[in-house]
């Protein structure tokens, strides 16, 4: 399993850490506030934290540590999550 963590600032100044994770072919994402200590699983995942994580995720490819599958597995799900708004 390869974990992908990032840390975000809210419209209200809060630190939001974002962990994505993928495990047997499935992305997974969990996120908390910092002030927070219990996790938010998110079964289907928001639109921008797909491009984030699409960002994030096309960097480690580029420096091959990491299959290109997985970037093309990320934009599927970020059209899918287009069409659903």
């Amino acid at each position: 399993m390869k974990k992908h963590e990032w840390r975000e600032k809210t419209d209200e100044g809060a630190t939001r850490l974002v962990v994505a994770s993928r495990h047997a072919g499935k992305w997974q994402l969990r996120s908390r506030l910092k002030s927070e200590t219990e996790w938010t699983q998110h079964p289907v995942m928001p639109l921008d934290d797909l491009e984030t994580l699409h960002d994030i995720i096309s960097r480690k490819y580029q420096r091959n540590r990491l299959p290109h599958e997985q970037v093309l597995e990320l934009e599927v799900l970020i059209e899918a999550a287009k069409n659903r708004n």
